[in-house]
């Protein structure tokens, strides 16, 4: 049987805990949606519009800890482990001061920012959403030096420790959803301030591992240095353009959301839970993703490429796999699940659609359109994804989206049509790049 660089059982010690992981940090989202949707319609569409916000910035900051989980894994591959601690400690260094100075910004202009992407929203709902946003705000500086800190551990292939602190955080977070909006009756701001504590606490126990001088990757000494530009390039050659083509993903996906808030709050709250339902069916294939930038980047770190290709193969047909066998009884259940948050029931009946359609294109054309990317960005070929993403959001999402609604008088469903064709595209343009093998000439170390 012909070897590979990491055996069936490196496979499993590290994806199953990156998708355990990924159902517990989309659930820290899902339960202020779903915690909140007792306090009604607004409630929930406050939240919605918030975490559309909020998105963008964990989006630049998962973008930078990619960057570094890329430089490090590769550095790792090639057998420079001091290059890649250092990288590890000029990776929080990035993470801290891009996430103080958004919250800097963004805090004293919150309700402006809302305004400007929302325009005119009930009143009720600008309530809830500045309730939700000040802590949300705060908890930013943590999270991003956890996200830097989970994508470290991950390119040493620990998952079992992220995942134990992802579990250990929704507890914190559900258990504070619990008091503050059910017994305080703090409502969204109970919300938010209990996601600010599972942050504190996750950048903390985090941290504490990340000191342990047994540590392959510690970052010891994180206050003497040392600074390293050289390095910080590195991180932000993969950085910037991941962050770019997020950043524009997601303002695409706010625009688009402000299209839905011209519709109602009951078409907010409609496509605040078919958001859930989407992030339900990706858990599986966020946590093998995830898996793939530190498996594709060693294996790249070392020039195997004979192991890239095969390792990409087989990841995205895990992927493919595995949101079958999830989305299947999801499908099935879908009524009583979109139930539980709390909606009217015409808007109901409107939504069951709408979710059961998202599974099924969840199973056929996301892995294409997600996994592919991963790949690409372990290999350091950064500026076609952004290329890429870019043209696709843009025509089909936002375009498409806005043509559906403004010139055809369609309804919140056309939200959902539209980011289907941007995933066909952008799947379809991944998978091309990824056969055509232009990857194999791009460099990180």
């Amino acid at each position: 049987m012909e070897k590979h660089q990491f055996t069936a059982r490196d496979l499993r010690a590290l994806i199953i805990p990156l998708i355990a992981d990924s159902f517990l940090s989309i659930l820290i989202g899902m339960a202020d949606t779903i915690m909140v949707s007792g306090c009604g319609e607004a409630a929930v569409s406050g939240v919605s519009l918030v975490d559309s916000v909020s998105n963008l910035l964990i989006t630049v900051f998962s973008a930078f800890a990619t960057g570094g989980a890329v430089v490090v894994s590769q550095y790792l591959g090639h057998g420079e482990n001091d290059k890649a601690r250092d990288s590890a400690k000029n990776l929080i260094y990035i993470s801290i001061a891009i996430s103080v100075l958004m919250t800097a910004i963004i805090l004293p202009m919150r309700s402006h920012i809302i305004d400007i992407l929302f325009g005119s929203i009930d009143s009720d709902v600008k309530g809830y959403t500045d309730d939700y946003f000040v802590p949300i705000l705060f908890s930013y500086p943590f999270l991003a030096v956890y996200s830097g800190l989970t994508a470290i551990s991950r390119s040493e292939r620990k998952s079992f420790r992220t995942m134990t602190v992802s579990a250990m955080m929704n507890v914190i977070n559900i258990g504070g959803n619990a008091i503050l909006i059910y017994i305080v009756g703090m409502g969204p701001r109970g919300a938010g301030i209990a996601s600010l504590l599972s942050r504190i606490a996750g950048c903390t126990v985090m941290a504490i591992m990340m000191m342990n001088k047994n540590e392959e990757l510690n970052i010891r000494g994180l206050h003497k240095g040392p600074i390293s530009p050289y390095l910080i390039m590195r991180i932000l050659r993969i950085g910037i353009p991941s962050g770019l083509e997020g950043a524009a993903f997601h303002v695409g996906k706010i625009m688009v959301q402000s299209l839905v808030a011209s519709l109602g709050t009951s078409a907010i709250a409609i496509n605040a839970v078919a958001a859930n339902y989407n992030s339900y069916a990706n858990i599986p294939g966020n946590g093998i993703n995830l898996a793939m930038i530190t498996i594709v980047g060693q294996c790249r770190g070392q020039d195997n490429i004979k192991d890239v290709k095969y390792y990409t193969k087989l990841l995205t047909g895990l992927v493919l796999l595995a949101t079958v066998i999830l989305c299947i009884p999801f499908y099935i259940i879908t009524p009583q699940v979109v139930s539980f948050y709390g909606l009217e029931a015409s808007s109901i009946s409107t939504a069951i659609p709408i979710c059961r359609l998202c599974l099924v294109m969840c199973f056929t054309i996301w892995p294409f359109s997600f996994s592919l990317p991963n790949m690409l960005k372990a290999v350091g070929d950064v500026k076609f994804i952004l290329l890429a993403s870019f043209s696709s959001m843009w025509l089909c999402r936002v375009g498409g989206a806005y043509f559906m609604v403004r010139v055809l008088g369609m309804g919140v469903e056309a939200i959902w049509y539209a980011m289907y064709l941007d995933w066909l595209l952008r799947g379809t343009l991944y998978t091309w790049r990824v056969l055509s093998g232009k990857w194999i000439s791009k460099k990180v170390i």
